[in-house]
């Protein structure tokens, strides 16, 4: 029976039984010629009633004790009959959520990567589960409401990563606080307003993998230097005008041996930069820097372009001279690559709305599809292969640019449109800037 229809009933039902109820108390007044008396005495047994069955539905509730199934009829019954459905209804359903709970905690502790429901507020420990506990050395209980960065007091990088709350970037290749030779990754997720997600994954077999990737190329690199130097050597020993019916293929030789010779540069420099967690830390004077940047890309253009430089920041940087000035050229010198003769060039250095700095390369070259912006990065990919080796570059420059950067906690942001050119910036955080000195003359 739906509940509209058992309402209406046990309104009927109870309004007619207190009419039979008066009436028979009206007429046993009126026989005793006390009619008033009569009344008084009903109502009072009604209310009685109305209060014992009130009394028994708060004993109920107050207990939380399920009431029997009512057989009776009225109001009363009513109530106690819609309250032992809602009372049969809720506990259905906290059975049903209790066995959900219990599943989803069945299943995230035999998952094989570690998780934890942290704080967004200042990074406490909620929950953890068992490949946790082995990761990164928690103790149920005692490790709950504990900070998350106290884990991991020889590392800054965490407390860094957490306070920017970065859930696009996974902290990669941390040493476990259990044992240094495990290796671990960090992944932040959004939980929920007010808490965090932390995936924890053993990466100690990945990390082999690559460091074994990175000495296979960097020993490889380092054993073509030999031959290189060799071909070289006889190439130049080799005079066009004695041979003049060779001077077409020895050209090309040695331009194809020089882009040899910088692929494996490259490469070293590359597996250099893999290999180091820190670079030094040194004050960057970028007013001399933007005049080297402005030089070097003149040199490179020949006149067949407009260099323009803009020094807005009018600060200095903090890191490595060697390594910033390798990929701030990588960007100038692709700008100056990809942009057609009479293109325009403007190297931009300015500050950030979160007072950080950004060195921006902007060119009105051919611009890059959409589609290959997210890879463009990787090594060795190429937007246009025929393009790329016509224009001598060997695939691993924006590679080399994202690991310097990521050494100085700086990002690279790329934005391009075909047919309009593209725009790829250094963006550093405040702690990267210092105020800039006085040239001394």
């Amino acid at each position: 029976m739906s509940v509209s229809m058992l309402l209406r009933l046990a309104w009927r039902q109870s309004l007619i039984r207190l009419l039979l109820f008066y009436a028979l108390a009206v007429g046993i007044g009126l026989a005793l010629d006390e009619l008033w008396w009569g009344l008084g005495i009903a109502t009072a047994l009604l209310a009685a009633r109305a209060y014992w069955r009130l009394y028994r539905v708060l004993r109920f509730l107050d207990w939380r004790k399920q009431l029997r199934t009512v057989d009776g009829q009225g109001l009363w019954a009513a109530l106690e009959t819609l309250i032992h459905r809602r009372q049969t209804e809720n506990r259905t359903r906290s059975r049903r959520l209790v066995r959900l709970l219990r599943a989803y905690r069945q299943a995230a502790t035999a998952m094989p990567d570690g998780a934890l429901v942290i704080s967004r507020r200042d990074g406490r420990l909620v929950w953890f589960n068992k490949t946790a506990r082995h990761l990164v050395g928690l103790r149920y209980p005692q490790s709950l409401t504990e900070p998350l960065v106290d884990f991991f007091p020889n590392q800054p990088r965490v407390r860094d990563w957490l306070a920017a709350a970065h859930t696009d970037e996974p902290l990669t290749d941390l040493a476990s606080p259990v044992d240094p030779l495990v290796r671990i990754s960090l992944r932040l997720i959004p939980y929920s307003s007010t808490q965090w997600l932390v995936v924890v994954r053993d990466v100690t077999k990945l990390m082999r993998l690559e460091q074994v990737r990175r000495d296979f190329v960097a020993n490889v690199s380092h054993e073509l230097r030999t031959p290189l130097t060799v071909v070289h050597g006889y190439l130049d020993m080799i005079e066009p005008e004695e041979h003049p019916d060779l001077a077409v293929m020895v050209e090309e030789m040695r331009r194809q041996s020089q882009r040899m010779t910088q692929l494996v540069e490259d490469l070293l420099t590359l597996s250099r930069l893999e290999a180091q967690e820190h670079l030094p830390e040194e004050p960057l004077a970028m007013a001399p820097m933007l005049v080297t940047l402005r030089r070097e890309a003149e040199a490179l253009s020949q006149g067949r372009h407009q260099i323009v430089v803009e020094d807005l920041a009018g600060c200095d940087l903090t890191g490595s001279t060697k390594e910033l000035h390798s990929a701030f050229s990588n960007l100038v010198s692709n700008a100056v690559r990809y942009t057609p003769t009479d293109g325009r060039i403007v190297i931009r250095f300015d500050r950030t709305a979160d007072s950080g700095a950004r060195l921006a390369v902007q060119d009105s070259g051919y611009g890059i599809p959409a589609q290959h912006l997210p890879r463009i990065t990787e090594r060795f990919y190429r937007v246009s292969t025929s393009r790329s080796r016509e224009s001598g570059g060997t695939g691993l420059g924006l590679s080399i640019v994202k690991h310097v950067l990521s050494l100085h906690q700086g990002r690279l942001e790329i934005e391009s449109e075909v047919g309009k050119g593209s725009t790829f910036a250094c963006v550093f955080g405040p702690a990267r800037v210092r105020a800039r000195q006085a040239v001394v003359a």
